[in-house]
């Protein structure tokens, strides 16, 4: 990670709304190292109730790597942990100085009302993937937020992997021909099904290939730049602990628009026992003249193995394949511990953009400010490294097409570009 610290730089503000796993394993650890190199100020973290916000602080890991920094929680503490307060973002958001940065990392059925109530009060956003689960409402997102001036990222961390910008430089350097012919896979652990998961992960919400698998289909879209025009995802149900029925597995199939065909597995159910974290791979078969080239990324595999005395990790796990890109705590000159991989640049990637907007701005009276906030946002969506709702909301057009073919058993989904973007069911 890269600090743009300067003299003159003014470091913005962020609330983070959501407490669970994502905030403890990624965003939290990334926003503090910011704070700490001045990049940002004050960190608010607002969740459903007490319990995630009291592991949070207690967190041996995050005490260790950030010594002496805090947050402040929503609600407060002191608050009994069966009481529930749904609406307090909106509060905790509205009492924010005007375009500092809402981080969203709520479940992906919460996320369009959240990332609206943060631009109307004029705050700049990152939303963990997907943005939202309708192509109208990342639509409105886009318009909205140009309206002000403000920047919307989504934090789809494999377009920052190594691999994935390597693959991207080389398939637009036309090394590897056109894609034909892939399949991806990305497994979580058993116990996501003990988690909070299972109050919210049911089969009327959402399921594994909207939740995970857009990562990969994400991924081809980025490398390839082919947008996908079909989808069909076929769910296996199940049931929590607590009784709530949930789309333990899925299985998709995405066709492009050149006729390649991406097939995707995703599911909750890599044996805690295992020796990864979970089981992640890409493979991309592609063509040229008279011969055919290869795309293999082995993401569970890093060549690094440890075996530790007692378990570790949500798993409690002794044997472990350590993946050293996404993210580690790792010693460096400063205190504590310092968070490195590819899942820390893109939070970085896209709240230190926030920052640049903000402190290029900062001299300039509207309606100045507004056109030279466009300008830079503009640059940022025509790059196409940082998801935004206007260089990625094929996205959404594939996770609304994915809940319309799970629902209906699997049939084949149409996504229609012409003029007014939707999906319909195949005839």
């Amino acid at each position: 990670m890269n600090s743009i610290r300067n003299n003159r730089m003014q470091p913005l503000d962020v609330t983070i709304i959501g407490g669970g796993m994502i905030t403890h394993d990624l965003l939290l650890p990334s926003i503090y190292h910011l704070q700490r190199t001045g990049a940002l100020g004050a960190i608010s973290i607002c969740a459903l109730n007490t319990p995630p916000l009291k592991a949070l602080q207690e967190s041996p890991d995050i005490m260790q790597a950030f010594p002496g920094q805090s947050f402040t929680p929503y609600p407060a503490l002191a608050e009994p942990p069966t009481r529930d307060f749904p609406d307090l973002y909106k509060e905790v958001i509205t009492r924010m100085k005007p375009r500092q940065a809402v981080v969203v990392a709520m479940p992906d059925q919460f996320h369009y009302p959240v990332v609206m109530d943060a631009l109307r009060h004029n705050q700049h956003v990152l939303c963990v993937k997907p943005l939202v689960l309708k192509h109208a409402q990342a639509v409105e997102v886009e318009q909205f937020a140009g309206e002000r001036g403000l920047f919307v990222g989504v934090e789809y961390h494999k377009r920052f992997d190594r691999r994935a910008l390597i693959a991207r430089r080389h398939y637009q350097l036309g090394h590897f021909g056109s894609f034909v012919m892939g399949e991806a896979k990305l497994v979580e652990p058993y116990f996501y099904r003990s988690s909070n998961f299972q109050n919210w992960f049911t089969t009327d919400k959402t399921d594994p290939f909207v939740y995970i698998g857009c990562h990969y289909v994400d991924l081809v879209y980025f490398i390839t730049g082919l947008k996908p025009v079909e989808v069909s995802v076929a769910g296996v149900q199940g049931k929590f602990p607590n009784g709530k029925e949930g789309f333990l597995w899925a299985n998709g199939r995405v066709r492009f628009e050149n006729n390649a065909l991406l097939s995707v597995i995703n599911g909750l159910g890599y044996p805690d026992e295992g020796a990864g974290s979970n089981e992640q791979c890409l493979t991309m078969f592609c063509e040229g003249d008279g011969k055919s080239s290869l795309i293999k990324h082995d993401d569970q595999f890093r060549g690094v193995t440890h075996c530790y005395l007692e378990g570790i990790g949500g798993s409690k796990s002794h044997y472990n394949y350590i993946n050293p890109d996404f993210f580690q705590l790792a010693p460096w000159e400063g205190a504590g511990f310092k968070p490195t991989g590819y899942g820390v640049d893109s939070v970085a990637t896209i709240l230190e953009t926030i920052v640049r907007i903000e402190n290029e701005t900062i001299a300039l009276k509207d309606p100045e400010a507004l056109r030279r906030r466009r300008e830079i946002i503009q640059a940022v969506d025509r790059k196409g490294l940082i998801a935004t709702p206007a260089n990625s909301s094929i996205n959404e057009l594939v996770v609304e097409a994915a809940r319309l073919s799970i629902m209906n058993d699997g049939v084949p989904v149409t996504i229609h570009y012409d003029g007014n973007p939707r999906v319909a069911l195949r005839r």
